[in-house]
């Protein structure tokens, strides 16, 4: 382009600027900051996303790689692991009081409940167990139980007794037998 015609396309550009009206001029220059701000701001990004997604796909890959070798364990590696999960003996302090919390956390009410602790001599695991009785809403009590066996993964829900006084009432009155296994 010679010197001439990028003259007159100036001067025709900025007669164009001037027969717009000031709602036309903030248009113009929202699109040309516009412009200004996908070059400087969003390609740059693009890339960056570009670059980032292929290290998703390399960690993806090596993660599956890394999984399909398995780990071979011998039995008594296994039992190891498996006696390990569960929590020690003198712990069952903190999981009951875990149950208070999680039982004021969804609003269900506790009364008085009965704790024993059963352990056989050859076993390895120790028994803890638990009636629970609880008074609240069904909603509430599902999550309580819910939150429960999430929070405590050695709980198991032994038994769930139901009871509600009459139709209209809101509350139930529940009777829950769980057992929390320990390491002993």
């Amino acid at each position: 382009m010679d010197r001439l015609t990028l003259e007159k396309l100036l001067i025709q550009i900025r007669w164009q600027i001037t027969r717009l009206n000031l709602i036309g001029k903030i248009g113009l220059g929202l699109f040309v900051l516009s412009i200004v701000f996908f070059w400087a701001a969003v390609l740059p990004q693009k890339e960056a996303l570009h670059k980032l997604k292929e290290q998703v796909a390399s960690m993806q890959q090596q993660t599956q790689i890394q999984s399909a070798v398995p780990t071979q364990l011998d039995d008594s590696q296994a039992l190891k692991v498996f006696y390990d999960f569960f929590p020690s003996i003198d712990s069952s302090p903190y999981w009951i009081k875990e149950l208070d919390k999680i039982a004021k956390k969804r609003g269900v009410e506790l009364s008085g409940s009965d704790y024993r602790l059963m352990q056989e001599q050859e076993s390895k695991l120790a028994r803890y167990e638990m009636i629970l009785p609880v008074r609240g809403s069904y909603p509430q009590i599902r999550a309580f139980i819910a939150d429960v066996l999430e929070t405590i993964p050695a709980m198991a829900l032994v038994d769930v007794v139901l009871k509600r006084e009459d139709i209209k009432s809101g509350k139930l009155d529940v009777r829950l037998s769980m057992s929390l296994y320990l390491r002993g």
